[in-house]
C-alpha cells in the first residue's frame, strides 16, 4: 500500500479504513504512544465523525495504522476504537483540519519506535543490532520484525529446500533472543521467523524465507542449550525450552547440527 500524494513528505503514520485502504483518513509525523494521530483531510468520507467530535458518533471504528517511509509503507497495525476527539481547521491549506484522535493498538509495543525508525531510514541493515537490547526491547523488536517483515516478504518466494543456515547461539539467553537469532538467519537483519512457538511452527509451514527440509548449523549451541532451560508446556508435558525447539524442527523436518 502506497500512500504518496495523500500523505505529505516526511510524515511518518497513515490512516486508512480497514475495510479499504484507498479510504486515507489522514497523516502525522508523530504519535504519542501510536495513540494519535494528525493533519486529516477534511474531504474525505470519515470526516462525518468530525461533525460529532465529543460524542459516541465520533467514533470511525476500526483502521490501519500504516507506518510509511517516503510515503511507502513499511509496515501496519491493525488498530481498534478509533475515534476524533477535537477538531479545527488548519494553518496548512485550505480544506484540511488538524484532528486529535485517539485508537487502541494492542500490537504496538513499548520500545518499538527505536526499531521503526531503523527500517524506515534503511539503518537496519547489519546483523546482531538486537544483541545489546533489554528483555523488553526485544520483545518489541520481534514485534517490528513481524510487522514489517510481512511487508518485505509480499511477493518473494521462500528459499528452495535443502538451504543450510548458520544459527549463532552466542547472544542466546531467553525465548525472544533465540527467535531474533533465527529470523536474523533465515531472513537477514530484522529479520522474522517467529516470536512464540506457535509462530516459529507457521514459519517453519513457509512463506517466511526457508523452506524445509533445511539445515540450522547451531553455533555455541552449547552455550544455548545450558541457558534455554524455561520450561514450557507442551501439550499435556513440560519440557525444556531447548529440548522443545529441537522435537519442533525435527517434526518439520529441520536437520540441527549443534557444535
Amino acid at each position: 500500500m502506497r500512500t504518496s500524494g495523500r500523505a505529505d513528505e516526511g510524515q511518518k503514520y497513515a490512516l486508512t479504513s480497514d475495510e479499504d485502504d484507498s479510504d486515507f483518513w489522514g497523516s502525522t509525523h508523530e504519535a504519542e504512544g501510536s495513540s494519535r494521530l494528525c493533519r486529516m483531510r477534511k474531504a474525505h468520507a470519515e470526516c462525518t465523525c468530525l461533525e460529532h467530535v465529543g460524542s459516541r458518533r465520533a467514533m470511525a471504528g476500526n483502521a490501519w495504522l500504516a507506518l510509511l517511509d517516503d510515503g511507502a509503507t513499511t509496515g501496519s497495525y491493525f488498530v481498534n476504537e478509533v475515534t476524533f476527539v477535537d477538531a479545527e481547521p488548519s494553518a496548512l491549506g485550505t480544506g484540511l483540519v488538524d484532528v486529535t484522535v485517539t485508537l487502541w493498538c494492542e500490537n504496538a509495543l513499548p520500545g518499538a519506535e527505536r526499531a521503526w525508525d531503523l527500517v524506515r531510514t534503511g539503518q537496519l541493515n547489519r546483523t546482531g543490532m538486537w544483541h545489546e537490547l533489554t528483555p523488553e526491547d526485544r520483545h518489541a523488536w520481534l514485534s517490528v520484525a513481524l510487522w514489517s517483515g510481512a511487508y518485505k516478504r509480499q511477493g518473494k518466494p521462500d528459499e528452495p529446500a535443502g538451504q543450510v543456515f548458520a544459527l549463532d547461539g552466542r547472544h542466546m539467553v531467553d525465548e525472544d533472543s533465540f527467535y531474533s537469532a533465527i529470523g536474523e538467519a533465515t531472513n537477514g537483519p530484522g529479520g522474522h521467523f517467529g516470536w512464540n512457538l506457535d509462530a516459529l511452527d507457521d514459519c517453519l509451514c513457509g512463506g517466511w524465507g526457508a523452506t524445509a527440509p533445511f539445515t540450522l548449523h547451531g553455533d555455541c549451541s552449547g552455550e544455548a542449550r545450558e541457558r534455554l532451560v524455561e520450561r514450557v508446556p507442551a501439550g499435556a508435558r513440560e519440557l525444556v525450552l531447548f529440548d522443545l525447539l529441537l522435537e519442533i524442527f525435527e517434526e518439520r523436518g529441520v536437520n540441527v547440527i549443534l557444535r
